[in-house]
């Protein structure tokens, strides 16, 4: 198990230099912008930590850089991780996220119900 107290060191320190796709992602998301949901920014959960998590409804959203090519095994555990524990995960290129924001919105707000 993590170190609680590291995780979130580490979480903070990703909240201050978030990729232009996490920035892009962030302007949509954050002040209850989507549909009034509270989305939060590099939670920490468990062992692990979520670019993006609303917890009503349970949702977790990544933005996917080039290194997210190279572990996609870890990144299946991960959601499969997540899934086990009631989220609903999504995961975004950062192309999409930053060229694509509308379409990117509008598969949140799906995955939420909400349309």
């Amino acid at each position: 198990m993590a170190d609680p107290a590291r995780l979130l060191t580490y979480a903070r320190a990703m909240r201050r230099a978030p990729t232009l796709a996490e920035r892009q992602l962030w302007k949509r998301l954050r002040d209850r912008r989507l549909a009034g949901l509270k989305f939060r920014r590099q939670v920490p959960i468990s062992d692990d930590i979520a670019d993006f998590a609303c917890f009503q409804p349970k949702m977790v959203v990544e933005a996917d850089g080039g290194s997210h090519a190279t572990s996609q095994d870890y990144d299946a555990a991960r959601d499969f991780w997540f899934r086990e524990q009631g989220f609903v995960v999504l995961r975004f290129s950062n192309s999409d996220a930053i060229f694509e924001g509308e379409a990117v919105v509008e598969r949140i707000r799906k995955a939420a119900g909400l349309g």
